[in-house]
């Protein structure tokens, strides 16, 4: 059936809504401006009985959207760890939800299926992984951790002499992680949703530079030595971009027979920075790892991506085979290394993305979001009141706020930070997130987007010394 009048104009008005909303990026607040009731009003109209138009749909839908939306798709952005889509990236992101390819066999979709083998190929090559190592492209860093401990569970536990898939956990030797207080949530779930269990984790205190030490993994190793284990690792943790000492770490696993993961959401792009790649000497000894394409790549949610040494455990975690499927004798079935089962053909946005920035873009987009970082937090930590406590080592970093008055309690500076950090966010010049680090609130800073330049800090940092110095002049009168 050739298209339709409405079909064109129904795609032909949701392109000029979103090329309208890109092309307002830099003028609009980066903060929503729409209440939560507001919003709520809009959108909870009755189910109609008969169908609407789909072009008044989609105008609708966007004017409804309209200040309920968050600028992350701009370049003044720092919250959480989010970066906006490259140009390629997106185009293909539109081209994936037209073509609606179902991205769990070959048979399914050749196409989707052979670029995801050339963006496995890729990506190892850039994060400077093992060539021989096993991928899955799945939602997010939070699946690539649950994908990549599920073959470490398989992993620990045949090793005891337990096969997991057929017997289950039930009466199975008990799986320990250890890792350290740098340790990030989608761990944690990975662990709930694995059934190991959040009592199984061991937290171990980090030093100063918030790195695990060898001394610490060590004593912990020797405590229930017998027993199966998992070492989660940090490359580039989410407060300040710390990267725990691999070589040592590494070697001391191994040597107790225990399972390497390396959490590397944002720090496994730093391979792609030639003065960074010692941030990561020694994780290519790991067991698996997991990162983000919806962070550093800047592809568009949803993306992250796994990577497991041991082929034969990865398969085992993951593999399904039924007689209804057409099963691939010489092409990669992607459902044989993923948890999902229907999937989106995401690495038409990862193929799009690395071919658009090359090695020479993406080493460029790694260290400029660096530098704006380190901008960011040393310029606005020297502001009246303000401090940069923990200096980026990558992307990462934390600025705290003091209540200038005499007496003020540790309490009231951390009160003091949440409210400067709201007043930001207010300006709609740029948008900060908070964190508690070492048991005080900080404000982070995270600068993943390739969209964000020098003027976009100069703004930050412009909102903040405002904020700061109307605060100022209302505590003198």
């Amino acid at each position: 059936m050739p298209l339709d009048s409405r079909q064109h104009a129904t795609l032909e008005r949701a392109a000029e809504l979103a090329l309208s909303f890109l092309g307002s990026l830099d003028d609009a607040p980066v903060c929503a401006t729409a209440s939560l009731a507001e919003l709520r009003q809009r959108f909870s109209r009755p189910l109609p009985d008969g169908g609407v138009d789909p072009v008044t749909v989609i105008d609708e839908l966007a004017r409804d959207a309209a200040g309920g939306l968050l600028g992350n798709a701009g370049g003044r952005f720092y919250g959480w760890v989010i970066g906006a889509g490259l140009p390629a990236a997106l185009a293909a992101d539109w081209l994936t939800a037209t073509w609606d390819q179902n991205a769990g066999l070959y048979a399914c979709g050749p196409a989707a299926a052979v670029v995801e083998e050339v963006c496995g190929t890729w990506l190892k090559d850039v994060l400077g992984l093992p060539p021989s190592a096993t991928f899955a492209l799945v939602t997010g860093c939070q699946m690539a951790h649950v994908t990549c401990l599920a073959a470490a569970r398989h992993a620990v536990l045949a090793r005891a002499g337990w096969d997991v898939n057929r017997d289950g956990l039930a009466g199975a030797p008990s799986v320990r992680i250890l890792t350290s207080s740098e340790v990030h949530g989608t761990t944690t779930r990975a662990a709930k949703l694995l059934g190991i269990g959040t009592a199984n984790m061991f937290v171990l205190p980090s030093d100063l530079a918030s790195q695990l030490t060898p001394e610490v993994l060590r004593d912990a190793l020797g405590r229930e030595s017998g027993r199966p284990t998992i070492v989660v690792l940090q490359a580039g943790d989410v407060n300040c971009g710390a990267f725990d000492p691999f070589p040592e770490l590494i070697a001391l696993a191994h040597e107790a027979n225990a399972w390497v993961h390396i959490d590397g959401a944002m720090g496994l792009w730093c391979n792609a920075v030639p003065e960074l790649r010692h941030l990561l000497a020694g994780a290519e000894h790991a067991d698996s790892w997991a990162t983000d394409g919806h962070k550093w790549l800047n592809v568009p949610y949803d993306c992250g991506y796994a990577f497991v040494a041991h082929a034969e455990h990865h398969r085992a975690a993951m593999e399904h085979r039924a007689s209804y499927l057409s099963h691939a004798d010489d092409a990669r079935d992607q459902l044989d290394w993923t948890p999902d089962h229907s999937r989106r053909a995401r690495g038409f946005a990862t193929y799009a993305a690395l071919r658009e920035l090359g090695r020479t873009g993406l080493c460029h987009l790694v260290a400029r979001c660096c530098r704006h970082a380190r901008d960011i937090v040393t310029r606005i930590g020297d502001l009246p009141d303000a401090r940069a406590v923990c200096l980026p080592v990558i992307n990462q970093g934390l600025v705290r706020f003091y209540d200038a008055r005499p007496g003020a309690t540790e309490e009231d500076h951390d009160k003091r930070t949440d409210e400067v950090m709201a007043a930001i966010n207010a300006t709609g010049e740029a948008f900060f997130t908070g964190t508690t680090w070492k048991g005080k609130r900080c404000m982070r800073v995270s600068v993943s987007s390739w969209r964000t330049t020098a003027d976009d800090v100069d703004r930050a940092v412009a909102a903040a010394e405002q904020v700061l110095s109307v605060a100022a002049n209302v505590g003198h009168e």
